[in-house]
């Protein structure tokens, strides 16, 4: 037996294993990356239709009817035959750049209620090794 493995002087790792993840906010990343995109799509069709029922003039002419392929799109068979159920939908370019702002809009609501909730209900900004934090009052002086 060495001089320093005895029983008194072995401790436990002070690494430990990352937690694992739950499975339940595996399954709402998963919800929200399939949502999102789906919610803001199927949003961003009807503000697009209503908007040119209504003649509210804010939709360009360029993002109106229906797109456009480049010239060797037509003539490679195997990317014409992927692109032309595109060219046959109506105000494509509108609706892409409408639910573009929309996933981006429901992204950032989500992530300020999430910082919230989190910084409500999130463990405490100090650990048990940190000192308090120094306590300074600042006085303002006018000259």
């Amino acid at each position: 037996m060495g001089k320093y493995s005895g029983s008194s002087t072995q401790r436990t790792s002070s690494i430990s294993k990352p937690k694992k993840l739950s499975d339940i906010w595996r399954g709402i990343g998963c919800l929200m990356m399939v949502g999102i995109p789906a919610i803001s799509i199927a949003a961003a069709h009807e503000t697009v239709k209503i908007a040119l029922d209504q003649k509210w003039g804010v939709i360009p002419y360029q993002l109106q009817g229906n797109p456009r392929m480049p010239e060797i799109a037509y003539k490679l068979s195997g990317l014409y035959t992927l692109l032309k159920p595109i060219t046959k939908l109506d105000n494509f370019y509108a609706d892409a750049l409408v639910s573009i702002i929309y996933m981006i809009v429901i992204s950032g609501i989500i992530s300020v209620i999430y910082a919230v909730v989190y910084s409500m209900v999130g463990p405490s900004r100090y650990g048990p090794t940190d000192a308090p934090p120094p306590k300074i009052q600042i006085t303002k002086k006018s000259r």
